[in-house]
């Protein structure tokens, strides 16, 4: 192992080797989401360690959430449910109780030159592009969030060619159909802030009412950055809710 597993930093630990090897399958679209990888017998027998080894790896992986276990079936592929994260927020149900899921419309779409504060959240270099949607979310005909996403150019140019009214309501299903692109994982901020023209327009609300803003950097399992989204909704309807034990 003097040279890594499938060229893995040999100085780290032998599981977080196999660890690393496991995601780069993962993020190179060889094992997809939702599907099961081999079983730690074979997994075994791929990378010639113990079984012991490919455990601790499974294991660290099923703890953070990017693998799943189920009993009798084997471990799966997590794909992770990013839409919950922005009803943690905002409640939105019918007259039943039942939760209403939006339905997403996307205003614009282009290729563009990023603000700094993009190209630093996606990692990019200065000369590289992005591909900027502008969407909309509503619930029941009503605007509940205004979004602009920013997609690094050279991974999604695809999308470019596809209309508008093609993308559906959930997004990252279409990177990964369209683009061969999976998110992982994600880091969220939330903070406190005034409607712009822009904003206060698509959210039908007056320009300087406030907003909650949820900014958004998408991760693949390579851990490189696939997305970020600025997420705008009126304040009112805005919870927060926290378990104390």
């Amino acid at each position: 192992m003097s040279n890594g597993i499938l060229g893995q930093d040999p100085r780290l630990p032998l599981y977080q080797q196999v660890r690393e090897e496991i995601l780069a399958r993962i993020a190179a679209g060889q094992w997809l989401p939702g599907a099961p990888i081999p079983t730690e017998t074979e997994l075994t027998r791929l990378y010639g360690v113990a079984i012991g080894t490919v455990r601790k790896a499974v294991d660290t992986l099923v703890n953070e959430g990017l693998l799943l276990r189920s009993q009798g079936r084997g471990t799966f592929v997590r794909r992770p449910d990013f839409e919950g994260s922005l009803f943690r927020f905002f409640r939105q149900v019918d007259s039943t109780g039942q939760r209403l899921v939006p339905i997403s419309r996307i205003l614009d779409k282009q290729l563009r030159e990023p603000p700094a504060e993009v190209s630093a959240a996606l990692g990019l270099d200065d000369a590289e592009q992005v591909i900027w949607l502008e969407r909309l979310r509503l619930v029941d005909g009503r605007p509940l969030f205004h979004e602009q996403i920013w997609l690094p150019a050279a991974r999604f140019m695809a999308l470019l060619d596809i209309d508008a009214d093609a993308f559906g309501d959930l997004l990252y299903p279409f990177y990964e159909s369209h683009c061969g692109q999976c998110v992982a994982s994600a880091k969220e901020t939330l903070t406190v802030g005034t409607a712009d023209a822009a904003s206060a327009r698509h959210l039908a609300i007056e320009e300087g009412a406030p907003v909650v803003i949820i900014q958004r950097t998408a991760l693949g399992y390579d851990r490189n950055p696939l997305e970020y989204r600025v997420s705008q909704a009126a304040a009112e309807g805005f919870r927060y809710q926290i378990d104390i034990s």
